[in-house]
């Protein structure tokens, strides 16, 4: 069996790492695209050196510009590719740009998709993740989902019949690279041996694109107790250049992004996360350090339920939350058991070719 991976942003490197690895052990033919959406190499390449990660099949080089340039971009050198490379199975990953068009790049070739981390719902229009996602799902045939109540959003849409709940395999992966960093202990960028500190991460479009918005939220990291640190993500530095914005202030300072060891590093020194972004809202349940989600919504339910993430929309009260009691009690493993890649190419191999002619 030959299964395509289509990647192009940090969450799925880090969700590919341990599909590759289970792939290989499940002695699947697995090639790997990067449309090169992230293009920052901390971004981008650090990822495949530190986790593991086989060197990508094709590297299309996209990288920036707006959803429907990018898109459009990705689209026009994927259709060749994949015919060439014929495969059993497309899997995407998540809720991106590279996502959207490896599915629709698949689908209009009539090749099978298998869509990863199916069946996640912030009921936010506004979010372009959330149209990729739910396009995704309903082109897909086989919906990959993460958590139970991933699995209800699909049953709720029609989709009960092609979905299958395998838990997450950024589980997987976080809980590994917890152990490798825990175990050679490695410095925090920006941060003095032994200093307190708050990491943040800003770079959704309802937080970045109005400038009286995006200046609110740095004045309230800035405004807090003690350091802030925020890996400056590319979307935040251009929307920031482009207004003429500092991004720096008070005692929120700046960092380049981090490969994702030292960002699993970072979450579990940190004495809270303040993020917009749901991988992180996720580490930082994994890791057990409280978290601050300066959105209106998330599609980890999960992590607000048991009291370790609080949704803080207008950033008015991260004084009082950014730096919290943990919760007490067993939250419990709503996202498995760490061997969801493995649950994930045993599907893959037990699945029916779906006819599309």
């Amino acid at each position: 069996m030959r299964v395509v991976s289509i990647v192009g942003a940090r969450p799925q490197f880090v969700k590919l790492a341990p599909v590759a690895k289970a792939f290989a052990a499940a002695g699947i033919d697995h090639k790997i695209i990067h449309t090169g959406q992230h293009y920052d190499v901390n971004m981008s390449d650090s990822f495949f050196i530190e986790l593991g990660i086989p060197a990508p099949d094709l590297h299309l080089g996209v990288g920036g510009g707006s959803h429907g340039v990018m898109t459009g971009r990705m689209l026009e050198q994927l259709d060749p590719v994949l015919e060439e490379m014929d495969p059993d199975w497309v899997l995407v990953y998540g809720d991106t740009n590279s996502t959207i068009a490896g599915t629709l790049s698949a689908v209009k070739m009539h090749l099978p998709v298998a869509h990863l981390e199916a069946g996640l719902r912030s009921f936010n229009r506004r979010m372009p993740e959330e149209h990729n996602r739910v396009l995704t799902d309903h082109a897909a045939d086989l919906c990959l989902a993460p958590t139970e109540v991933a699995m209800k959003h699909l049953a709720d849409e029609g989709l009960a019949s092609r979905s299958i709940l395998v838990g997450d395999v950024m589980t997987d992966v976080c809980m590994q690279v917890r152990d490798s960093v825990l175990a050679k202990p490695r410095p925090v960028p920006g941060v003095a041996e032994g200093e307190k500190y708050i990491l943040a991460t800003i770079h959704r479009a309802d937080n970045t694109d109005e400038q009286d918005r995006l200046e609110h939220i740095l004045d309230a990291l800035g405004s807090l107790d003690r350091k802030v640190v925020l890996p400056v993500h590319p979307r935040l530095r251009v929307r920031a250049k482009t207004d003429g914005i500092t991004i720096a202030r008070g005692n929120l300072e700046t960092i380049d992004p981090l490969a994702y060891p030292d960002m699993v590093n970072a979450v579990i020194h940190a004495d809270g996360v303040i993020t917009d972004s749901g991988g992180l809202q996720k580490e930082a349940f994994l890791l057990r350090t409280v978290c601050t989600t300066v959105r209106t919504e998330t599609e980890w339910t999960e992590t607000v339920d048991n009291g370790w993430n609080i949704l803080d929309p207008d950033a008015e009260h991260l004084a009082a939350t950014a730096v919290r009691p943990a919760p007490v009690g067993d939250p419990g493993h709503p996202y498995g058991d760490g061997h969801a890649a493995a649950k994930v190419a045993e599907v893959l191999l037990a699945a029916k070719t779906p006819d599309r002619d």
